[in-house]
C-alpha cells in the first residue's frame, strides 16, 4: 500500500487543454457579451440582435438558447406577426 494515489490537482498537471477548446470558449464569451450588451436596454428578437451585434443569426440563435438554458436571459412574449419570441436579460 506504498503506492500514492494522485489527487485531483496532480491530475490536473498532467492534462492539457486544447487551444482550440480555450479558443471557442473565449469567442463563446464575447459573443455573449455583445448579445447581452445588446439586451441591456431593451428586449429583442433574433434579427433584431443579430442586426444590432453584427453576427449571423444562426450565431445568435445558439448563443442565446445556451444562455436560455442557463437561466442568463427570459423570453417575453411573441412579436406582432407571431413570428420571433423577444429576449431580455434575466432578473437577478
Amino acid at each position: 500500500m506504498d503506492e500514492k494515489i494522485p489527487t485531483i490537482k496532480e491530475m490536473k498537471k498532467s492534462r492539457q487543454v486544447p487551444d482550440e477548446l480555450k479558443a471557442r470558449v473565449k469567442e463563446y464569451g464575447r459573443i455573449k457579451k455583445e448579445i447581452l450588451k445588446a439586451l441591456e436596454t431593451k428586449r429583442g428578437t433574433i434579427p433584431e440582435i443579430a442586426a444590432s451585434t453584427g453576427l449571423r443569426q444562426e450565431v445568435v440563435t445558439y448563443t442565446l438558447m445556451t444562455m436560455r438554458k442557463f437561466h442568463e436571459i427570459e423570453v417575453e412574449g411573441l412579436d406582432d406577426m407571431d413570428e420571433y419570441y423577444y429576449y431580455r436579460k434575466a432578473e437577478v
